[in-house]
């Protein structure tokens, strides 16, 4: 029994190994990812693709289709800019809402479609915000709270015993023999 379970779980390990290189070297499920890609900034689309080569004076076009419309010809579209190893074409003054971007190179070969959200753009919200009724005072402290003519008083009659007293111990030290 105990050889049985070895063998059994060595095998199944042997099997696991056999089928990882046939697994990897399968195709792949999914699709291939289009050769363009699209981003959007505020009300602006941008494409982008390296699949389309240059005919001597352009790549191909490109259109922003919204989602009423059907074909290529409905969109706005833009010709294709750049050089051999990158090109490009933006759309600006995008209204809010979905769209379709077509790739169509010069000899005629789609480079890519792909979907777009444009969302509104955000506007910054400017709140007020509460301030002192009076604002901060002048003088005595730039305290915003106003204390009245006998605080003040104290207040200077405080600093004048602290000065006195000072000046008393001072003159004391000065002077040892003195009580």
């Amino acid at each position: 029994m105990r050889t049985t379970q070895i063998f059994l779980r060595s095998g199944l390990t042997v099997a696991a190994a056999a089928a990882l290189p046939l697994t990897l070297a399968a195709p792949p499920a999914v699709a291939r990812a289009s050769g363009i890609s699209v981003s959007t900034s505020g009300s602006s689309v941008t494409v982008t693709t390296s699949a389309c080569p240059s005919n001597g004076s352009s790549f191909g076009i490109s259109s922003l289709l919204a989602s009423g419309q059907a074909n290529f010809a409905q969109g706005r579209q833009m010709p294709l800019t750049g050089t051999s190893t990158s090109q490009s074409a933006s759309w600006t003054g995008v209204s809010p809402g979905t769209y379709t971007v077509i790739v169509v190179c010069q000899n005629g070969s789609t480079a890519g479609t792909q979907s777009i959200i444009v969302s509104a753009p955000s506007t910054p919200t400017i709140s007020a915000t509460s301030s002192p009724s009076r604002g901060v005072m002048g003088g005595f402290g730039g305290a915003v709270q106003d204390y009245g003519t006998i605080t003040v008083v104290g207040g200077a009659a405080l600093v004048a015993t602290g000065g006195v007293a000072a000046a008393w111990f001072l003159r004391r030290r000065s002077k040892p023999h003195r009580l």
